[in-house]
């Protein structure tokens, strides 16, 4: 029995949908969970970035003053592409409205798509629409609960994509910068684009650094020993990524994060355009803490480092964490602190 193909194309194709895990109308970002080949899928949809062609500048009208900058628009960018208008309404000086803008491939694609196929119960869990809850995580907490679960999560497999990427070659086309060698092992990184980004618009730049030391799960594990390594690792990364696109971006447009608890546990690293406001958590506090900031706390948190601090972070109902104590330790934290229980709401009924 011949098998069916397995590229990108093929696989929407086959992707049969079964419903809507979450719809964020200010990322204008989609989850929908399908099934592809009885086995069940994740495609995540959405809308790409407003593209202008090219920034120029034209003399002033006295050919004496600055130069002004212009936006040269394609038949693709954002009012030259127009196709069709409608008015919704309008007061005084405001008008509002919809449009169509003409779409293209490779100029002004209308929506960027992921896909996890097979998708598992933790995938599904994860782009679900969920509440989310910000828990107080003790050095004690961490070490009773969160420890054995990272643990458990390196040792199931999940991060064999992540050692493909590192050891085997794969997405090496994708791959912007690399930085290894088996001498100096414990050194090397290598940075490509993040999933989040469609490639295209440097305004929404979007990478990740993954590292090759195995011994760093998530900021836990940084130790006052790591800080140099933490600093070299900032500064490298802030003069590598502006001149593998022209330059286009500065070194001091860059947002450097560390996301935690992270989406997985191998220590990387997030790199963001300042520009970019739509990554909804991605750089929310509670989530992101910055590397600068990282390295800054490290001078007073002793030898350990953050093994020694309380981190406060949102987690989302649905991840395995909540249930497996997270839920009950922020209950009794509320407690201590004499913040009242909040009576669940049924049906409109207490």
């Amino acid at each position: 029995m011949s098998q069916l193909p397995t590229d990108f194309a093929s696989l929407i194709k086959r992707f049969q949908f079964v419903s809507v895990l979450d719809s964020n109308p200010q990322t204008k970002v989609m989850s929908l969970l399908g099934t592809i080949d009885n086995k069940d899928a994740i495609i995540t949809a959405e809308k790409t970035h407003f593209l202008f062609d090219e920034t120029v500048r034209r003399p002033s009208q006295d050919g004496r003053s600055t130069p002004v900058l212009y936006n040269c628009e394609n038949e693709y960018s954002c009012i030259s592409g127009i196709q069709e208008l409608k008015e919704i309404t309008s007061n005084d000086i405001y008008y509002w409205g919809l449009s169509v803008i003409k779409q293209d491939m490779q100029s002004n694609p209308t929506a960027k798509l992921n896909l996890i196929w097979p998708a598992t119960p933790i995938h599904i869990k994860k782009y679900e629409q969920q509440n989310f809850h910000l828990v107080r995580e003790t050095p004690e907490m961490y070490k009773r609960i969160v420890q054995p679960y990272i643990e458990e999560m390196c040792n199931n497999g999940r991060l064999k994509w992540v050692n493909n990427i590192l050891y085997e070659g794969a997405e090496s086309e994708r791959v912007v910068y690399k930085d290894f060698s088996e001498e100096n092992k414990d050194d090397g990184f290598l940075i490509l684009p993040d999933m989040k980004w469609d490639g295209m618009n440097l305004d929404s730049l979007y990478l990740v650094a993954i590292v090759y030391r195995t011994d760093i799960k998530t900021i836990r594990d940084l130790r006052y020993s790591d800080k140099q390594w933490l600093i070299n690792l900032n500064n490298k990364i802030r003069s590598i990524v502006p001149g593998c696109y022209n330059y286009a971006v500065h070194p001091d447009e860059l947002r450097i994060l560390v996301h935690y608890q992270p989406s997985y546990y191998h220590f990387h690293i997030h790199i963001v355009n300042i520009k970019h406001p739509g990554l909804g958590n991605s750089i929310a506090a509670g989530k992101a803490i910055l590397l600068e900031d990282i390295i800054e706390m490290l001078n007073y948190l002793g030898p350990e480092g953050y093994m020694n601090k309380t981190i406060t972070y949102a987690i989302g109902e649905n991840h395995d964490l909540w249930k497996r104590g997270l839920e009950e330790e922020l209950t009794k934290q509320l407690e201590r602190d004499g913040i009242p229980k909040i009576p669940k709401i049924v049906n409109g009924f207490k």
